[in-house]
């Protein structure tokens, strides 16, 4: 199961996807990838993070570089969640880190390398992967995306945050993710609520409500599923049971 955590920034596409690698472990090996720049999902998890791909300069340019200006596109990636992740129970963490291409545009050895390590994940190893991605999607090419078996498009009640899921799901059509669902998070009213469900394009799988207790474990940086009686957190085990359910049909 292959799974694109996605939205407008702000919105909790993080808290979401961590929490979603913790409940999916309890019954699955898990990789939670982190292509966020803020890269702060092993916040929710309950990890260390592990050092960032993209840092690897000599191990990516080893294996990517060929000359001047030309790259191996399919360099050895295989051992790279084993080497270069952080674990808990059933998860593995990866960072992708950010690259400052310069004035190569986005293909340098580092982009190279960070696609081909991103198609192995999902054509190549069968764990769950859970991926938490950076604002758009533009990043994941037509035949990594179109092997994803779904994407959870995550969206509060905002104009703007509803606009922005409309655009990704549309983009994700583009590109092949043919099961796109809406979460509506910080839900505080039915009105909200129907604001989400009546403004996206698509349909709403399930909703999480306001909880303080994601605030209080983001002030204390430690994961939502370590925190006693969070509805939040309750609303996210339900939305793993639907996961699966869509898995199944």
């Amino acid at each position: 199961m292959k799974i694109v955590i996605a939205g407008k920034g702000g919105v909790g596409k993080t808290t979401i996807a961590g929490s979603l690698a913790r409940i999916l472990a309890e019954k699955h090996r898990v990789i939670a990838v982190d292509s966020d720049p803020s890269m702060n999902l092993h916040t929710s998890i309950g990890v260390e993070n592990p050092a960032p791909i993209s840092e690897l300069k000599d191990l990516i340019n080893e294996r990517t570089v060929i000359g001047q200006g030309l790259y191996n596109l399919n360099p050895k990636v295989d051992d790279i969640v084993n080497n270069y992740s952080s674990n808990k129970n059933n998860i593995k963490l990866i960072v992708m880190g950010t690259v400052e291409e310069g004035g190569e545009g986005c293909m340098c050895p580092e982009n190279t390398f960070l696609r081909a390590l991103l198609r192995h994940l999902v054509l190549k190893r069968d764990e769950v992967l859970i991926l938490d991605t950076e604002a758009g999607i533009e990043h994941l090419g037509r035949k990594t995306a179109e092997r994803f078996d779904l994407m959870l498009v995550i969206c509060e009640p905002s104009f703007k945050s509803v606009e922005t899921a409309n655009r990704i799901h549309e983009l994700a059509k583009d590109i092949g993710i043919k099961n796109v669902y809406g979460v509506a998070n910080k839900i505080t009213s039915n009105k909200q609520l129907n604001l989400i469900k009546k403004g996206l394009n698509f349909e709403v799988i399930a909703y999480v409500p306001f909880d303080e207790t994601v605030i209080k474990a983001d002030m204390e940086g430690v994961p939502l599923a370590d925190m006693n009686h969070s509805n939040s957190y309750k609303a996210i085990v339900e939305l793993a049971k639907k996961i699966e359910e869509v898995e199944k049909a």
